[in-house]
């Protein structure tokens, strides 16, 4: 037998995760403990370590259990899972149903942002943003929040000249410097925001969650006919949105912002 019978912990930590790959959806304790037949309360030892250092991740309505963000380097069964959907959607609709006013969860790919989940509020306009679609990052509000968190190299190698920058109408910055202020204006508020940017006569005011290291991975926003919500209103609204960030950050694993 090799070293690695030694360490049956890490062995076992190991068939975890194995486990949550090969499955289509997360999976609750109790069914990881029997099919890979150990102990309840050395299944939940184990996830709790695993979570602690992002590789699984909490889903507390369904009480289940699936792959978290460290775990990137599985590939496809992250992607399968989709464990920002999981824990985000819950959390959008609270905010729909809270605000009155549409709401949405959004990741950066690329340039773009991608949207995961899409909540309409009754009687509001529809909107651009549907789940799978993807909007430059630059002009939406969720885009802001997640670029205002990043490395300013990184964000300088997403765009680097005027080229980069696409147009939707005819508003928005257009360069590397104009983008630099528009994130400093984020920083500098706390909460990033678009008006008439993506679609005129809407905006929208946005938060960015963050992993158990601290950087963005999604942002949450909320968007609105912009002559129905006057300046000092919007700014309830981007709590709100700040509250459903920091409680999908708590999800996944960061601590006290």
């Amino acid at each position: 037998m090799g070293a690695s019978s030694d360490v049956p912990a890490a062995r076992s930590a190991v068939r975890v995760l194995a486990h949550l790959a090969s499955h289509a959806g997360p999976s609750s304790a109790v069914a990881i403990a029997r099919e890979l037949d150990l102990p309840r309360s050395t299944v939940y030892h184990l996830l709790a370590v695993l979570a602690e250092e992002g590789f699984v991740t909490h889903l507390p309505e369904a009480r289940r259990w699936g792959l978290g963000l460290a775990a990137l380097g599985l590939g496809s069964a992250y992607a399968r899972q989709a464990p920002l959907t999981r824990l985000g959607q819950p959390l959008v609709a609270r905010l729909v149903d809270s605000t009155r006013q549409s709401a949405h969860l959004a990741v950066l790919h690329g340039r773009e942002v991608l949207y995961l989940v899409e909540e309409r509020a009754p009687g509001r306009p529809a909107l651009v943003t549907d789940v799978d679609v993807s909007l430059p990052s630059h002009l939406t509000a969720s885009g802001r929040a997640i670029l205002a968190g990043l490395p300013a190299a990184q964000v300088r190698a997403l765009f680097p000249g005027p080229a980069s920058f696409a147009d939707r109408t005819g508003t928005g910055p257009r360069s590397p410097g104009e983008l630099r202020a528009v994130l400093r204006g984020v920083r500098a508020r706390g909460w990033a925001t678009e008006d008439g940017e993506v679609t005129p006569g809407l905006a929208s005011v946005a938060h960015a969650a963050v992993d158990h290291t601290g950087r963005p991975v999604a942002g949450i926003a909320v968007t609105f006919v912009a002559a129905d919500v006057p300046e000092p209103e919007r700014a309830a609204l981007a709590a709100a949105a700040g509250r459903a960030a920091a409680e999908l950050s708590r999800r996944l694993g960061a601590g006290p912002r």
